[in-house]
């Protein structure tokens, strides 16, 4: 991991990535060490997968969750493309 400093005034570099690992800590592992790289690695993972994308609402999103976020944009999208001839209204999206 590689440290990124922000230039002199400039807060705000690194505020995304803090904000992750503060809910991850918070959230999901608290004090818990794990033995492996690859044990922390795939419970990162099933941190994503699990909690951050699926239940955790963010401001960002109009407090939606990035999943319920995601299946909006498309659907949107979809019927946008539907509007303008470039696919069938009732054919879904490949994901």
């Amino acid at each position: 991991m590689v440290a990124k400093m922000s230039r002199k005034g400039v807060c705000w570099g690194n505020a995304p990535v803090e904000g992750f690992f503060n809910s991850l800590k918070r959230e999901w592992t608290g004090d818990q060490l794990c033995k492996t790289r690859q044990h922390a690695m795939a419970d990162v993972r099933e941190y994503v997968a699990a909690q951050y994308k699926a239940k955790r609402q963010f401001s960002t999103l109009g407090y939606k969750t990035p999943m319920d976020y995601e299946k909006a944009l498309n659907k949107v999208s979809g019927n946008i493309l539907a509007l303008h001839g470039f696919i069938d209204a009732f054919e879904p999206l490949a994901a």
